[in-house]
């Protein structure tokens, strides 16, 4: 595949205006470091000539361009090749494979979520599980393209996984049969006393088109009037910047949804509700249906959880900051930035951060993500306590970017569970028939909002 035709679809994932290399600004940057320049070419040609093996000029080239971007921070990234093509995979949104989001975690592969409903979840994947063998070999010490490889495959293949669970004496062996991951990026269900629940679990294309039907149908499958809504956003990790702007204007009529601040010339920009540019690659007449505020007459809760990243924090910080929405749940993996994808030829190129991007109120969610406006901890997870110290955030991450405006510690700290209204086990919420108990939180809260107004209108319709 041609770097062409992934740059066009890359604004799916990558949330990114797209920035050729220029010339001219090669040649400033060669003026300046002329002399680094002529150390890096000395240490090429010493290993060239004096190495105890032969080696490709590829691989010290693609060594060097690693080394250098392995200096910034953990987004950028050199891809060419194989990498090139699972990326391309990944923004069709079309694999076999196990459905995993997974970082490099000091040598370990680390579990950052399983996306809802694949083989990993199903196979009660983890976030925060370290891999650690494949078909029982060692993996430690690889680099994630390798590993990530290995645990692709054909449809209908298994794989046995050894895996490290912070709260666990032992490793944990698992099977999981690879499957084709066609995710949905919506699904939608009502729930007793006409609540809808909208899950999103990514931001790609159409987005927020598919939350405004699904809105539409919840509406329609509603006996009487909806009652409340809950926007699901709990192991999201995130996607197009535009979908995320998309899926926020639902919800505000007005007023900034984010802005974002980069060096380059272009990467300084900021979108606000009810634009017709937010929704420019649809005709004028259809994104006119999109926009106004949806709900707008309704209780609207988030739900957010330490895999909650990126897009995902764009609507949560956005909806919050604009007080349109209860934010639920725990707070958000803290992923601040903007991704490039910056073609260095037919078929490689740079993945590198070049903006921020901040909430409404200006504030960026870097390292310290979004703090919810009620903490509810997933009580119904028997390994929470435990595994919450070995959470991964972006804080946790090597050479993440610090936050510009500052961050407290407090923010940045694991998460404790210390209010008196959570010390169910899961055990006894299992009795209980509660197998998630932070969505039935949001329920019962949203249920005890609708009861209070309903009587509250009654005590006013009998004084009147």
């Amino acid at each position: 595949m041609r770097i062409a035709d992934l740059l066009r679809s890359a604004a799916l994932v990558t949330a990114v205006a797209l920035i050729p290399a220029t010339t001219a600004g090669m040649a400033q940057i060669d003026g300046r470091a002329g002399p680094q320049f002529a150390k890096l070419f000395a240490a090429y040609q010493q290993v060239k000539a004096n190495y105890v093996e032969e080696v490709e000029d590829d691989q010290l080239i693609r060594g060097a361009i690693n080394g250098m971007l392995g200096s910034l921070d953990p987004h950028s990234a050199y891809v060419d090749g194989s990498a090139l093509q699972r990326l391309t995979t990944m923004i069709d949104g079309n694999y076999s494979g196990l459905g995993l989001s997974v970082v490099l975690d000091e040598g370990a592969v680390k579990v950052v979520s399983p996306f809802k409903g694949s083989p990993a979840d199903k196979a009660g994947i983890k976030a925060g599980d370290f891999i650690t063998h494949l078909d029982g070999e060692l993996i430690y010490g690889n680099d994630l393209d390798t590993s990530v490889a290995r645990m692709r495959g054909a449809e209908g293949t298994s794989i046995e996984l050894t895996i490290f669970r912070p709260g666990r004496d032992e490793p944990i062996e698992v099977s999981v049969t690879r499957g084709v991951i066609e995710l949905e990026p919506v699904t939608y269900e009502l729930q007793s006393g006409n609540i809808g629940v909208i899950s999103v679990n990514e931001f790609s294309t159409n987005v927020g088109r598919d939350v405004y039907a699904a809105w539409e149908a919840l509406q329609s499958e509603a006996t009487g009037k909806m009652s409340g809504l809950i926007l699901d956003l709990r192991s999201n990790p995130g996607g197009s910047l535009d979908e995320a702007v998309g899926l926020s204007d639902l919800f505000l009529s007005e007023g900034r949804i984010v802005s974002q601040r980069g060096r380059a010339r272009g990467e300084s920009v900021h979108y606000d509700a009810d634009e017709l540019i937010n929704y420019r690659h649809l005709p004028r007449r259809e994104a006119q249906k999109y926009m106004g505020e949806i709900a707008s007459d309704m209780p609207l809760i988030v739900l957010i959880d330490a895999g909650s990243a990126s897009a995902s924090e764009i609507v949560a910080g956005a909806l919050q900051d604009h007080r349109r929405a209860l934010v639920m749940g725990e707070r958000s993996f803290g992923k601040g930035s903007v991704q490039s994808l910056l073609p260095l030829g037919r078929d490689s190129a740079i993945k590198l951060t070049t903006a921020r991007y901040y909430t409404p109120a200006g504030k960026s969610v870097q390292e310290g993500g979004i703090t919810p406006d009620i903490k509810v901890p997933q009580l119904s997870d028997p390994d929470l306590e435990k595994r919450n110290k070995y959470l991964l955030r972006e804080s946790d991450l090597r050479g993440h970017l610090v936050n510009d405006l500052g961050v407290e510690d407090a923010k940045v700290e694991v998460d404790t569970i210390d209010d008196p209204r959570f010390q169910l086990t899961a055990a006894e919420l299992e009795e209980q028939g509660v197998e998630d108990f932070q969505l039935h939180y949001a329920l019962e809260t949203l249920r005890r909002t609708t009861r209070a107004t309903v009587a509250l209108r009654n005590t006013v319709a009998l004084r009147n």
